[in-house]
């Protein structure tokens, strides 16, 4: 089967996860899938695997949750510590038919209590760390079965006892039910669980699978998104079609981050925005890390010009570009963007693109106050196609009021220029009286001063713009360069310098402004 055939019978039957590896290993059962870390559930397997052997664990993972007793169209919740073999666990579910439900292993108890509650006595796959967290919450009343991947308690089924169990045939669930549940951040309180159908996920990787088309040689792809957000079904669906070689990278520490690209050379770089933010000192590394790479790619939030324009001019490569999509959970890719070498520090940060080609999302600026939209007036952001997230797991009424007909709205506020090109403010809950937009004064003042780790402007407890920055090696800032670097922005408050360790994130690495500005809000002494 060649790859192009795989991606046709995807747009046509959907895609479903638990038969990707399978199909993947028809395209090519020799391409090579690395680690930077061993798997908990295999800790035999090694770090180097071929797609058929991939493949191959995710049939055994099945045939032990079927052992276990899970069936077709129950929910399977996954909550165990970051690992590739979450990833293979929810295409286990999948493969026999049940709905994943992945949570991020950076979720607290109190949070993952609620959603338990919320999908409504499923099963529960963990581990003995997460058990720990989890100790004083009732999982007998909550789930239908708990199973451990490591480790063994009373209550809970042993994953590791089932091995050897038969293996079972594969079940298709029907393209417009549920196949795939994730939860979006969280940054305004419990997450909400968003619902992916075959049919969705697959109409995602049209643009993608395109614009990758582009790219003829078969070169290393290095992936450093969380395992278990909806964009790593793509992400992994369009390197395994595509056979490309697979570097999945769990650790995000600058130096662990260098020994693996200076090892594997890869030539295309997926990292959420801030990891990508937080590696830009590998420029300086004499390795040359990022030598090889051709293409970076990032969405789930802000990706800052300095950014940017540090990591590409750290490629020896000729062309090299860094690729941004604009979109969310709710609507996969909605726009996107090419950055280049000897323009990407001077680019609008804001502009994060136009419309991806052949069959993608359609995009609309919808007026706040009656007024046309436009830089000076900015309206909200509004995605119609059908690759739209179905809806909110148990709270359909939630979805709804983000509903129009096709246009499903993103929650934040832009323009789009005359050429087309959209232009993404800020987030609505996140705007600040006085101030056109936070993300565009960071964009600015990031690229003045190089000490600057992270910059977050939030709104203060008397609606002042409050600068929270963060400083490599957390020094002390020159106040008289931060002056400087502010002055076309004079109704900025003065900074709020704190450790970058205490900056709340989400799972995704996205700051919690509204916590952030919470924070100070009930501890002015900070800001003293």
């Amino acid at each position: 089967m060649k790859g192009s055939t795989a991606y046709k019978s995807i747009q046509k039957r959907g895609l479903h996860i638990g038969l990707l590896p399978e199909m993947a290993a028809a395209v090519n059962g020799s391409t090579p899938i690395t680690l930077d870390h061993d798997l908990d559930i295999f800790p035999g397997a090694g770090r180097h695997l071929t797609v058929a052997e991939y493949a191959g664990h995710v049939d055994d993972l099945a045939g032990r949750l079927w052992a276990a007793g899970v069936r077709p169209d129950e929910r399977v919740v996954l909550y165990k510590r970051a690992n590739a073999d979450l990833w293979m666990l929810a295409a286990a579910a999948s493969r026999i038919g049940a709905v994943p439900v992945n949570l991020s292993p950076a979720l607290d108890a109190a949070t993952v209590a609620a959603l338990l509650q919320r999908v409504d006595q499923p099963t529960l796959v963990t581990d003995e760390p997460k058990l720990e967290i989890l100790h004083e919450i009732p999982l007998a009343d909550l789930t239908r079965r708990v199973i451990a991947v490591s480790g063994e308690r009373p209550g809970t089924q042993s994953l590791a006892a089932l091995a050897g169990s038969p293996r079972v045939a594969p079940v298709v669930r029907p393209i417009d039910e549920a196949a795939v549940i994730t939860h979006t951040s969280g940054t305004t309180g419990i997450p909400k669980l968003v619902v992916h159908t075959p049919r969705t996920q697959g109409r995602r990787l049209i643009p993608q699978w395109r614009l990758l088309s582009l790219i003829r040689k078969r070169e290393t792809v290095a992936i450093h998104i969380p395992f278990v957000h909806s964009r790593m079904v793509a992400a992994m669906t369009l390197a395994l079609l595509k056979e490309w070689p697979v570097l999945l990278m769990r650790e995000s520490d600058p130096a662990d981050v260098a020994e693996q690209f200076a090892r594997h050379r890869p030539a295309f770089v997926e990292a959420l925005p801030n990891s990508l933010m937080e590696w830009e000192e590998l420029a300086e590394d004499p390795r040359r890390p990022f030598g090889s790479v051709k293409v970076f790619s990032s969405t789930f939030d802000a990706i800052h010009p300095r950014t940017m324009s540090r990591l590409l001019k750290s490629s020896d490569r000729r062309g090299a570009l860094f690729f941004q999509i604009y979109g969310q959970s709710e609507v996969g890719p909605a726009v996107g963007r090419a950055y280049f070498r000897n323009s990407a520090h001077k680019a609008n940060g804001r502009c994060v693109g136009w419309a991806m080609p052949g069959g993608a999302a359609k995009i609309r600026v919808v007026s706040r106050d009656g007024k046309t939209p436009s830089e000076k007036n900015p309206g909200f952001i509004e995605v119609a196609w059908d690759g739209l997230a179905k809806t909110y797991f148990a709270e359909q009424d939630r979805y709804d009021t983000n509903r129009n007909g096709h246009w499903w709205r993103t929650g934040d506020v832009g323009y789009r220029t005359r050429l087309g090109c959209l232009h993404m403010l800020d987030r609505e809950v996140d705007m600040i009286p006085g101030v056109r937009s936070s993300l565009e004064v960071e964009d600015v003042v990031l690229s003045k001063l190089s000490e600057l780790s992270e910059l977050v402007v939030v709104q203060g407890p008397n609606s002042e713009p409050v600068p929270v920055i963060c400083t490599v090696d957390d020094k002390p800032l020159d106040a008289g360069r931060w002056r400087a670097a502010v002055a076309a922005f004079p109704q900025l408050a003065d900074p709020v310098q704190i450790p970058q360790a205490e900056l709340p994130r989400t799972a995704t690495l996205k700051v919690q402004r509204l916590a952030l500005a919470r924070r100070f809000a009930q501890r002015p002494e900070e800001r003293a």
